[in-house]
């Protein structure tokens, strides 16, 4: 009798292969839509605004970087909802991954009603410490206490985009602020001009876009058959883990602020320039962001299902697409510089002004598209203490040339130069990180 021939060993499972470029796309693009639809109507608004003069543009200019800080508040919500629910995703927990959107969405309402009993009250202090200019300071408080009315539903949409990332649903975000934004833009130069409101007309239309885009997302949440109760343990490892995108916050609006008040102390047409870049770099940074919501969603699921070898590898061909997307919009805003100033303003020393932004813009873009790429990858692993600390170094060293310009007199090249030397060193510390491993924890929670 032959001896039994010995079982052959099972082969082994096949090892998870990288997100794809074209899953990558599959993620960013609608989520491109998402982040371009606010600066997109944030330019048409400084467009229209422009043509009423420079005091209203400077009013809006000042009144914007206050009002920043409603969207900086909705994007630690979104990326913080998003690291820990697109974890939840990834261990096949779907169900806790919606759960995370709740107890970020009462956040939100919490932090948008906080915020306009505060800027209600304050709007006119916050203006005049800003400004150097009486008119363009009543002017910015003007339009904040009007713009502000929309913070509660803004924040509300940043969270529900967070807990649609993590569970890989770009499309429908995509679709609620769209059709949101394109009925603000149609609005804003009728209220500003037809109707006669000017200024405040453009606040009324941001408000309004606002409203309508928080009021889907609430409806989708809803729509998810989860419990819609507070969970205080479950907020309270939100706002930990939010702490560090908060601080992390508080350092991009202390450089915003620093910016537009050196800006105003330069003259009113320097801040009008100043206004209109910073919108370009706005749009071009959200834009280029799309990337990184891709990276969060597949990054977190990933180490939530315990594959870091992937998580690495997809990392890679993240970092591919973000320097091939920054040339892309280095190539579109240059060919675009010879019809932009007149597309914001008719103002001979706005235009002379915006001279002095140009260079630093453009060919800060693909830098950009490489830092905002992998910022994506460190929040989707939940690595937000260096996204901290990361954040803090590096507009410490962009500040000082900032705050030197009113010594030497450097105008805008100083600002933008300040905002040069922080981006460099963000993408600096950002690659060491990435190349170190050290971000791919595993797990369904980071600990």
């Amino acid at each position: 009798m032959n001896p039994a021939t010995p079982a052959e060993p099972a082969p082994a499972p096949p090892k998870p292969a990288p997100a794809s470029y074209r899953r990558i796309a599959s993620l960013a693009l609608p989520a491109l839509v998402v982040l371009a639809a606010e600066p997109i109507y944030l330019l048409i608004d400084t467009a229209v605004v422009g043509h009423l003069g420079a005091v209203p543009l400077g009013g809006l200019a000042l009144g914007g970087v206050i009002m920043g800080l409603a969207p900086l508040v909705g994007a630690v919500l979104a990326y913080g909802t998003t690291a820990r629910a697109s974890r939840r995703y990834g261990a096949g927990d779907r169900a806790g991954a919606v759960a995370e959107g709740v107890q970020g969405t009462w956040l939100a309402l919490a932090a948008g009603l906080f915020m306009i009993v505060a800027i209600e009250i304050f709007a006119g202090p916050l203006a005049g410490l800003m400004g150097d200019d009486p008119a363009v300071e009543a002017a910015a408080a003007e339009w904040l206490r009007v713009a502000i009315l929309g913070a509660p539903f803004l924040l509300v949409a940043g969270a529900g985009q967070g807990w649609m990332r993590a569970v890989q649903d770009t499309k429908r975000p995509m679709w609620f602020v769209s059709v949101s934004f394109l009925l603000s833009a149609v609005l804003a130069p009728v209220l500003v001009y037809p109707a006669g409101l000017g200024l405040v007309g453009s606040a009324w239309a941001n408000a309004v876009a606002q409203a309508i885009s928080g009021v889907l997302f609430l409806l989708a949440l809803r729509r998810e058959r989860v419990s819609l109760a507070l969970d205080w343990p479950l907020m309270s490892k939100q706002l930990v883990a939010n702490g560090d995108l908060i601080v992390r916050g508080i350092a991009f609006q202390v450089s915003s602020f620093s910016a537009a008040a050196v800006a105003a102390r330069v003259g009113t047409a320097a801040l009008g320039a100043h206004q209109i870049g910073m919108q370009l770099w706005f749009f071009a940074a959200l834009a280029l962001d799309a990337v990184a919501i891709a990276a969060q969603a597949l990054i977190g699921a990933d180490l939530g299902a315990g594959r870091p070898d992937t998580a690495r590898a997809s990392a890679k061909r993240i970092t591919v697409v973000g320097v091939g997307y920054g040339v892309v919009f280095l190539v579109l805003i240059f060919a675009l510089l010879p019809v932009l100033p007149d597309l914001f303003t008719k103002d001979a020393s706005v235009h002379e002004q915006l001279g002095y932004i140009w260079p630093w813009l453009v060919l800060l873009l693909p830098v950009a598209g490489v830092v905002f790429a992998l910022d994506g990858v460190l929040i989707g692993a939940g690595d937000l203490r260096f996204m901290r600390n990361m954040t803090v170094i590096s507009i410490a060293s962009g500040l000082p040339f900032t705050w030197l310009t009113l010594v030497f007199g450097w105008g805008l090249t100083g600002i933008w130069g300040g905002i040069a030397v922080y981006m460099l060193v963000r993408l600096g510390l950002i690659l060491w990180r990435l190349r170190s491993g050290a971000w791919a924890v595993t797990g369904a929670e980071r600990a």
